[in-house]
Formats: C-alpha cells, sequence, structure tokens
C-alpha cells in the first residue's frame, strides 16, 4: 500500500523507459509525505491495442489505491502532483489522468498480517 498501476500506449515507451517511469512516480508519490516510501508499490501495463474517445491516440492513466485516512485534498494534491509529472515528461500526450481510490482497513489484509 499504496498501489500505483499504470495504463498507458505502449508507444510512449519510446520517450522513456518502463523502469524511468516507474521510477518518476514512485519519487513523486513520495515527495507528498502521505505514504512509508518502502509501502509505494508501482506497476505500469502498456497497451499496443486500444481507443481513446473512438480514436488511437496515445494516453496515460494512473488509477491510485490507497488505504482510507487520507483528506480530499491530500488525495487532489497527490493527483496533481503525479499528472503535473507525467505532463512534463510527456508533454505531447494530451489524454493524462489519475484516479484514487480508498480501500478499507477492515477489509485488506496482506501477509504480514497473518
Amino acid at each position: 500500500m499504496p498501489h500505483f498501476v499504470i495504463d498507458c500506449s505502449a508507444s510512449i515507451l519510446e520517450a522513456h523507459t518502463e523502469e524511468h517511469i516507474i521510477e518518476q512516480v514512485h519519487i513523486v508519490a513520495n515527495t507528498t509525505k502521505l505514504f512509508d516510501e518502502n509501502d509505494i508499490k508501482v506497476r505500469l501495463h502498456p497497451y499496443e491495442k486500444y481507443l481513446v474517445g473512438n480514436k488511437r491516440e496515445d494516453f496515460i492513466h494512473v488509477f491510485a489505491y490507497v488505504l482510507e485516512g487520507r483528506t480530499i485534498v491530500q488525495k487532489a494534491e497527490l493527483s496533481k502532483t503525479i499528472v503535473s509529472k507525467l505532463t512534463e515528461m510527456f508533454p505531447q500526450i494530451l489524454n493524462i489522468a489519475i484516479s484514487v481510490s480508498d480501500f478499507e482497513k477492515a477489509t485488506y489484509c496482506n501477509r504480514n498480517m497473518l
């Protein structure tokens, strides 16, 4: 926790490597001070086949899953910070977005909690 899952058009990898994109999202998420750095998880899924508004336009969408307890303001700032960084990295891509979803402490479980 948290998880940042990046869906994107595969062609964006011509500008930056998967490793670099993952690293930059990790760094930006860490700068918010909302999470312990060792808990931040980032994954990237490039797609060869996709449509955006019925067109084949490059896109990046980050799905952020965070443990409940952050304020709306904190989550909005997280969103703006990540979208700003990705826009800086990919100025030619018009479709860059993020959605932040909370998951409940009561229903969350990992191996260390067993």
